[in-house]
């Protein structure tokens, strides 16, 4: 039996670090909690800075190359300008009927014009921007329970960022975690957690003959692979159209932690050779696919679960079976449970979870205050929930309404000088 290899350290010299800016409100990450949160912060009067990892805005939207919205609200803000400003660029989005539960539609995109769309809808709003920007620690003082100041490494090197109010977008809550903040993450009990997926981009000179392979055909996805003999470590792969003959492929899974970089650089390279092997295989059918390109795989792989922070508020599996509402509710949340098999072993694309009946429910401001830091807001998947509620609301159309709502008390805190527990409890 092997030993556990002794964890080996090394002392990182004490030094100053210069400080990048001062603002009202710091949102961290740039995906769609993210940008709700900073459109919406913005557009209240505060001044906000927005930092992404990436090098471009949109996380898994565009870095990810999701390619489509799941429970896109109507009455969302920000989700209306993106739609006018993807409008603007003529840039081709398409209405979907797809019915989750209680989710009649969801909303496809070209993931390139999403990034234009993005900046511009942000430095219009006079958001500062910084993009290949990771944090990296956070400053507390404990004595309040205040963040003072969150790190991040860059080109620039490491560089310092103050602000009233900070929110957590990233999605891992990573921010939270450095900032000392408890959570939860996977199974209870367990280190198990749902798969990632790396998605990629299809070009075909015969488009015509894909679409009945597309979103709402998945059974016949299915059955094709199996005929043409090619198996795909996700059962249920997903086509969808997405312009002209370009399409969006989601077709695996790959276990391991995505806090975790080792696992995350794994699963990516592993995914990327499974796709350039479908792919390469489904071309060399002829028929409707011959002609098949890949274009483009993710620059990040999707994680479907990091950090659940623990807030004031936790959504439970409860609050979704039943349509729990609550007298600060900011987001109606339609999607159904939704694990994928946390177990390689299982050989099913879902968890026995899904069988569980939904019902619409509310997810309440204090599950976006975080407990344990008192200038500290979290939206998106990060925010306080259980395992199960947590595959309910992970969705990005409820990512971008909680990033809206936390972008808002976050402007209201900073501007009156109060914590946002204070401000929320008044309304």
């Amino acid at each position: 039996m092997l030993q556990e290899q002794k964890k080996v350290t090394i002392f990182e010299p004490n030094r100053e670090i210069p400080l990048a800016l001062e603002t009202d409100v710091l949102v961290c990450g740039g995906g769609p909690a993210g940008i709700g949160a900073a459109l919406a912060a913005a557009q209240a009067g505060a001044r906000v800075t927005l930092l992404e990892a990436h090098g471009c805005l949109g996380g898994v939207w565009t870095a990810g190359l999701v390619t489509y919205v799941l429970d896109p609200k109507d009455n969302s803000p920000v989700t209306t300008q993106i739609l006018k400003e993807l409008e603007a660029l003529n840039a081709p989005v398409s209405l979907k009927t797809r019915k989750f539960a209680w989710v009649e539609h969801c909303f496809v995109y070209d993931p390139e014009p999403m990034k234009l769309a993005l900046e511009r809808l942000c430095r219009r709003a006079g958001v500062h921007l910084q993009l290949h920007t990771r944090v990296c620690a956070a400053s507390v003082e404990e004595a309040n329970s205040m963040i003072r100041a969150v790190f991040t490494e860059s080109k620039s090197g490491r560089q310092a960022w103050k602000a009233k109010v900070f929110i957590d977008a990233t999605g891992d809550g990573d921010l939270a975690a450095q900032a000392d903040c408890r959570y939860e993450f996977g199974r209870p009990g367990t280190t198990e957690s749902q798969p990632m997926t790396l998605l990629c981009l299809l070009a075909t000179p015969k488009p015509e003959g894909l679409v009945p392979f597309c979103l709402g055909g998945t059974a016949s996805m299915v059955k094709e692979l199996a005929g043409k003999g090619i198996k795909t470590s996700y059962g249920s792969p997903l086509l969808l159209h997405l312009n002209g003959g370009l399409f969006g492929f989601m077709m695996n899974h790959y276990y391991g932690s995505g806090l975790d970089a080792a696992d995350i650089t794994r699963a990516t390279l592993d995914a990327r050779q499974e796709i350039y092997d479908v792919v390469t295989q489904l071309a060399a059918q002829g028929e409707v696919w011959e002609g098949l390109q890949l274009v483009a795989t993710g620059e990040q792989i999707g994680v479907r679960e990091g950090r659940r922070i623990l807030g004031l508020y936790t959504v439970t599996v409860e609050d979704v079976t039943t349509g729990k509402r609550h007298a600060d509710g900011i987001c109606r949340a339609a999607f159904p449970i939704d694990v994928h098999s946390t177990r390689k072993e299982s050989g099913k694309p879902f968890d026995d979870e899904n069988k569980i009946v939904s019902q619409p429910y509310d997810i309440p401001l204090r599950a976006l205050i975080a407990a344990d830091r008192n200038n500290l807001l979290i939206a998106g998947r990060c925010l306080s929930g259980d395992f199960l509620a947590h595959s309910s609301y992970r969705v990005t159309g409820d990512a971008v309404v909680t990033g809206e709502a936390a972008g808002a008390l976050a402007a209201w805190a900073a501007q009156a000088g109060l914590a946002p527990a204070v401000c929320a409890s008044t309304t």
